[in-house]
């Protein structure tokens, strides 16, 4: 790879001439100026195109005067000599002129250019995007990248819905389920910075089309696979695709919204990922809790309702999917790159179809031509002939990989450092706060429900039971010093039943499962265990004397009566629905009094919701506060993602995204860690981290500029 400037950097003749030719072309191409504000290449509103060439009344009596006199009939008296004319040789160096200037200028002055270009578009580019208006076009684009962020919503509780039935399914252990927790926010974390980066570059449909496509192919794998290392990897690359949509989705629906839109609409647009996480807590809990919806292949393979339930929640993924390949790239990433013709056949199919939508279908489209920013290509593609299929394969990846890292580095650049670092601690602290808090309620929630089972517990002491037969489920029990002579335990569950210094004699146990059930210090005499699953780790320090094991259940088993689930399910659904009226009132209200007020106040106002949860000693109490919380803090969420696709300009939009919404993965993974470690201990610890990362969040996101009245960089 070669610097195109770096060719003839020691040629100072050439070098003194290309600046001679630059600067006749500067005076050609003075058209292209923007003035005041207006574009002289725009077209006007008269719905005729007009190209600055119309003469004058001079030129039209001059014209008169010499009518009947062609002066193209004129013989050149150098034709027959073999000379060009004049006029030939100034219109070929006019043509060549600006490719040899491009070469010899340097690139400050390239990229001040492109800047230059790129204000003046973001002003046309508004007036074209008010020319198109706002309806059916937009509100079937709003469909279709509502199913991609909805289908981000369902990723975040797919695991948390999975993971008691998976953690039985597949003999997890605790280790085991905080990373099967923690790998799909790994995956978002990583895809989210990636796909960012390269949507700037590729083009945002492409890359939501491939980020969904990954995340559709291996959701729907992990729900076949029956190992828990392939399952993991699965939800890792499940999470690494739909870490891209996101920050995908919302600079891709911003660049199809005029300035008066976009703040509200890119709030209607959040309450899919509500929606995801609506959809996610109905269908697991009409799904799961049903062992009939699954099947079996002999005695390895098992196909659970669970896993039915990860299906399920692949739906959204590839119904946005498929309806992507029949919307168009963006117009405004395309004028980016240069790509005038097709940005201006999108736009104008944008035009027809809300006018036709209106009943106007006669509404000419009259923008005949659109600025396109200055093309600086810093790199000589390789050759099709040139090398092995990897080298090129290589190279290409290099050059991909340094434009991408240069975006990353430009967001931290003097112009755009202070609002990145700013961004980056508000998007750090919320998501520290509510990812930590959301999985807290629930763990509290089943810490209150433990002590309220463990408050319902029965001790039998000295018991003595002879020839019975126990066919039902023994539950919640502790026996002590008691003996169990000639008695049959047969289809039947035990579940948190705990044997102490107790006798079992000439006892048959069959077809008999066991829920956190011990035997501690029993001696057991001429008893028989056939089709149990009372392994040896069950029995502590007991004393076997002519006992027999026979046909041991193999794995482990589910229990689909665990009443606690339905709880989770009920808890995560009323969490999910409590946000659609703080989404209702930020989208209504966030052009009205800004982002930047936005942020603040929801951020205040959820901080002061976190004191209120040393009152929170019952589960209706954490339910209801639960809902308080979620349902004043997703105004704060809304505006960040509004404010973050307007801070930054077209090429950097989805890479500076990306790189927010990694932070805010990362600030997920700690909340989520550092909460869960309290639950049981205190309650003073999280609601302090909470409040005060919402306090100093709230109170720097004051200083980040108002961006409701500026156009789309």
């Amino acid at each position: 790879m070669l610097r195109m400037d770096d060719r003839y950097r020691n040629n100072a003749n050439l070098y003194q001439g290309a600046k001679d030719i630059a600067r006749e072309v500067n005076q050609v191409s003075d058209d292209y100026r923007y003035q005041d504000g207006n574009y002289e290449r725009y077209a006007p509103s008269d719905g005729y195109h007009h190209d600055g060439n119309e003469p004058t009344q001079e030129e039209d009596a001059q014209s008169d005067a010499t009518e009947g006199h062609d002066e193209d009939d004129e013989v050149y008296e150098g034709e027959y000599q073999g000379i060009p004319h004049p006029d030939d040789i100034k219109g070929k160096q006019k043509k060549k002129a600006p490719a040899m200037a491009d070469e010899f200028r340097d690139k400050a002055e390239l990229i001040a250019e492109r800047m230059e270009d790129e204000e003046q578009l973001a002003h046309q580019y508004e007036n074209i995007i008010e020319e198109c208006g706002h309806g059916r076009f937009q509100w079937t684009l709003f469909f279709v990248l509502g199913l991609a962020l909805m289908a981000d919503g369902v990723e975040v509780f797919v695991v948390g819905f999975v993971l008691p039935s998976a953690e039985k399914d597949m003999c997890l252990s605790s280790s085991n389920k905080g990373m099967l927790g923690l790998i799909v926010y790994l995956g978002m974390m990583v895809g989210t910075v990636i796909w960012g980066g390269l949507a700037d570059k590729l083009g945002r449909r492409k890359c939501l089309i491939i980020s969904l496509a990954i995340n559709a192919a291996f959701a729907f794998l992990s729900s076949f696979v029956q190992g828990y290392g392939f399952f993991l990897f699965c939800r890792l690359i499940s999470g690494f695709g739909i870490g891209g949509s996101l920050p995908i989705v919302f600079a891709y629906f911003s660049e199809f919204l005029s300035r008066e839109k976009r703040g509200e609409h890119l709030s209607w647009l959040c309450m899919f990922w509500m929606i995801g996480g609506i959809y996610a807590s109905a269908m697991a809990w009409s799904i799961i809790p049903h062992y009939g919806w699954g099947f079996s292949m002999g005695t390895r393979y098992h196909f659970h309702s669970w896993r039915v339930f990860v299906i399920v929640c692949a739906l959204p993924c590839i119904s946005s999917l498929v309806a992507l390949k029949f919307m168009p790239e963006s117009p405004r990433f395309l004028l980016e790159i240069g790509k005038h013709d097709e940005a201006w056949m999108i736009l104008k199919q944008v035009h027809d179809t809300n006018m036709r939508a209106k009943g106007e279908p006669e509404r000419v489209f009259t923008v005949a031509h659109i600025k396109t920013p200055k093309q600086i290509d810093e790199f000589i593609e390789i050759q099709s002939s040139t090398g092995t299929w990897y080298q090129r394969w290589l190279v290409r990846f290099t050059t991909m990989f340094k434009q991408v890292w240069d975006n990353l580095l430009y967001c931290l650049t003097a112009q755009y450092r202070m609002n990145t670092l700013i961004l980056a601690v508000v998007w750090f602290s919320m998501a520290f706060s509510y990812y930590g808090l959301t999985v807290w309620f629930p763990d509290m929630i089943r810490y209150l429900q433990n002590e309220e089972y463990e408050s319902r517990l029965k001790i039998f002491e000295r018991e003595h039971i002879d020839h019975f037969t126990f066919n039902f489920t023994v539950e919640n029990q502790i026996h002590r010093n008691g003996a169990f002579v000639n008695d049959k335990f047969t289809k039947m569950k035990f579940k948190y039943v705990t044997f102490e210094d107790v006798l079992f004699e000439e006892c048959y146990f069959e077809d008999v499962t066991a829920i956190e059930t011990f035997f501690k210090n029993c001696t057991i005499i001429s008893t028989v265990f056939y089709n149990t699953d009372l392994y040896e780790h069950k029995f502590i320090e007991c004393r076997f004397i002519n006992c027999t094991f026979l046909d041991q259940k193999e794995g482990c088993h589910l229990d689909f009566e665990q009443e606690n689930d339905f709880l989770i399910y009920l808890v995560s659904f009323l969490g999910s629905l409590s946000v659609l009226p703080g989404n209702i009132i930020s989208a209504l209200l966030m052009d009205k009094i800004g982002r930047i007020k936005m942020i603040g106040g929801s951020m205040l106002i959820s901080a002061v919701c976190c004191f209120f949860l040393f009152f929170g000693n019952s589960e209706s109490a954490m339910i209801g506060l639960q809902c308080l919380f979620c349902g004043t803090s997703i105004a704060a969420w809304n505006a960040l993602d509004v404010i973050t696709v307007e801070l930054y300009p077209t090429s950097k939009r989805s890479t500076a995204f990306g790189i927010l919404n990694g932070l805010c993965k990362v600030g997920a993974i700690l909340g989520n860690s550092i909460f869960a470690s309290f639950v049981g201990i205190t309650k003073v610890v999280p609601i302090l981290l909470a409040s005060s990362a919402l306090v100093a969040g709230g109170l720097l996101a004051l200083r980040l500029p108002e961006t409701r009245e500026q156009v789309l960089m």
